[in-house]
């Protein structure tokens, strides 16, 4: 893996991928990227970035990033890729980092996939991110790797222009079970949040005077921090889509069958984060499960007058 060659790809740039590589590019990457829209290729061009037409046109970058919704994506977009591998293997080292929040198991799947295609000359390294669009933005994502110590160091410069928390949990899929720990703690929270704010708003309580009054004492969170107000407000407006937490809580599930965890505030996450879909509101931020939750209240009070009369 040549990292003295300061290039990367990067595939994906969306609410976390365009604040991510123009990041790259103010710590001096060369970063050329493809997406499916072009507007946020404009964008990446005007910081100084380039585009590709195909994904398959960075085949010879020493780093390839994904940074799409989830494995299927990824497996697509990166197809020509690997074909193009296949025919004409890449430089050994090759990295191919998936920063995405993905499935362990199904990683550990395509990193010998690629192995395979690339004739053994390219590796995959897990490195799904925390800290949402502000980390994002500020370069201050939480950085979970699955990789061997020699990549892991090797892609370090990478890593610090994006993030200022980065830390190797372990082989390739440590990184995403990190962050699916991460999204346990993350969607429940603001579940538990969510609950608390309907509890206390029907009860003719002030959201933000409780909120502001949990910070101070043990029921304090980075969680309560960022997302606290938007709940407060009822503001849903996207800074990422809601729709994605059941996807990373299942893979909480996924994980834990595996190793015969109990996981009981997954379970219910799962549901939770389901009836969010089953509402429509998918596509609303993370703090849209406060409206799925007043939805469910009212349902929950029809029930109980059905039941008086």
């Amino acid at each position: 893996m040549d990292t003295d060659r300061k290039e990367a790809g990067f595939v994906g740039l969306g609410f976390m991928g365009s604040p991510m590589a123009a990041n790259l590019l103010k710590a001096g990457w060369a970063v050329t990227a493809w997406n499916r829209s072009p507007a946020a290729l404009d964008g990446l061009e005007a910081l100084g970035g380039a585009r590709v037409a195909e994904v398959e046109g960075l085949r010879d970058k020493p780093v390839i990033i994904f940074m799409l919704p989830d494995l299927s994506y990824i497996e697509a977009s990166a197809a020509g890729l690997l074909a193009s591998w296949s025919a004409k293997p890449p430089a050994a080292g090759t990295a191919v980092v998936v920063m995405s929040s993905v499935s362990p198991a199904a990683v550990k799947d395509f990193g010998a996939r690629v192995t395979r295609a690339s004739g053994g000359n390219a590796v995959v390294v897990d490195a799904p991110v925390s800290g949402g669009t502000k980390g994002a933005v500020e370069g201050t994502l939480a950085i979970m790797a699955g990789a061997n110590e020699e990549d892991f160091q090797r892609l370090l410069p990478l890593f610090s222009a994006m993030g200022s928390t980065v830390r190797l949990l372990g082989p390739l899929g440590s990184g995403s079970l990190a962050k699916a720990c991460n999204q346990l703690i993350v969607g429940t929270t603001t579940a538990a949040l969510a609950e608390a704010a309907e509890l206390a708003e029907r009860s003719g309580m002030d959201v933000a005077a409780l909120y502001e009054v949990l910070a101070g004492g043990l029921a304090g969170s980075r969680v309560l921090d960022i997302v606290g107000p938007r709940l407060a407000a009822k503001d849903y407006k996207p800074t990422g889509p809601a729709k994605f937490m059941h996807k990373d809580l299942s893979f909480v599930l996924e994980s834990a069958a595996a190793v015969n965890a109990a996981v009981p505030m997954a379970d219910a996450g799962v549901e939770l984060y389901a009836a969010l879909l089953r509402q429509g509101l998918g596509d609303r931020d993370l703090a849209v499960v406060r409206q799925t939750i007043s939805n469910l209240s009212g349902i929950a009070r029809c029930n109980k007058t059905a039941k008086t009369n």
